[in-house]
């Protein structure tokens, strides 16, 4: 109750303050992510500009209220009953890209194959693997997003970011970013505004060539559709499809939601299907391949919204 109370008293506060033009009530958030399914956020704000970014901060800070911080949604799981709390969602103002010599610095909401591609038209390398993520810069840097034997801990210099929980802008650097596989330091309260990062010198034309071949390689092996991408993290030294898919469950199906025939540790949602759904197969999924194999996978995806204690599989 207490918390519902203070989402409440938040709401009035934002509805009639400087704010209220950004604020949007019970918004679908579902419909945001690449499942396209889910249901929708209590408050969805959407910051037009840098401008905005320190009242929102002093709104939100020490209200307890819970906050989520959303890119394009291609590593996220929405509840079919929705977020009780807040989102944050940010425009084509956070979206620049501009590169002096080797480095390049990109806003949050930019897209990482539109930033890959302007690094090689600017004769750089190091970044062409991310021509196929369908992620944000800033969602890239919270997962620690990569591909084709990279990831952003690579060329990560660092990132601006504010706190909305606790107020404040400031710059993190490498260190404090604390990448690990498919991770970092970053809490969903925390938002990147902006990233700086380092690359090579290179040919164009060579890095054009590349990227080429890394979309048809994933076109080859990744099924399109209403996914996430990877599910599950990498076991050390073995692969989660592999796994996935020696316990006999491509294709396997609960619900609306399918192992993807195509590639094991991809999820596929049906139109109009169910979050629920997505969560009840993560979870199947883990039991039959620790009763399989011995392994306890852990999921890349970001799951919100669901009941405490609803995530481990039984």
């Amino acid at each position: 109750m207490a918390d519902r109370d203070a989402l409440e008293a938040l709401i009035d506060s934002l509805l009639t303050g400087p704010l209220a033009s950004m604020v949007t009530l019970d918004a679908p958030l579902g419909a945001r992510t690449t499942y396209r399914v889910g249901g929708s956020a209590r408050v969805l704000v959407a910051v037009d500009s840098a401008d905005e970014i320190q009242p929102l901060a002093e709104a939100l800070s020490g209200t307890g209220v819970p906050i989520l911080t959303v890119g394009r949604g291609s590593n996220l799981l929405v509840a079919d009953a929705g977020f009780a709390g807040v989102a944050i969602v940010m425009r084509d103002a956070f979206s620049d890209i501009t590169i002096d010599d080797t480095t390049v610095v990109a806003g949050a909401a930019a897209k990482l194959p539109v930033v890959a591609r302007a690094a090689v038209n600017a004769g750089l390398r190091g970044f062409t693997w991310a021509v196929g993520v369908p992620g944000s810069v800033g969602g890239a840097i919270r997962m620690n997003a990569g591909g084709h034997g990279s990831e952003m801990a690579n060329v990560v210099v660092s990132a601006d970011v504010v706190d909305f929980a606790a107020g404040g802008e400031r710059r993190w650097s490498l260190e404090e970013l604390g990448f690990g596989y498919r991770r970092s330091a970053l809490q969903t309260s925390q938002l990147v505004l902006r990233a700086t990062l380092e690359l090579s010198p290179g040919d164009v034309m060579e890095g054009k060539a590349e990227m080429l071949e890394i979309v048809q390689w994933r076109r080859d092996n990744q099924p399109g559709g209403q996914n996430a991408g990877s599910v599950f993290a990498n076991p050390p030294g073995d692969s989660a499809g592999r796994l996935i898919d020696a316990a006999g469950l491509k294709g396997f199906r609960i619900g609306s939601a399918e192992v993807s025939p195509k590639h094991a540790n991809f999820i596929q949602a049906d139109p109009d299907g169910s979050a629920d759904d997505v969560l009840a197969l993560m979870k199947e999924i883990m039991r039959r391949v620790r009763e399989t194999h011995g392994v306890e996978l852990h999921a890349e995806t970001h799951v919100v919204g669901f009941e405490e204690g609803t995530w481990q599989p039984q």
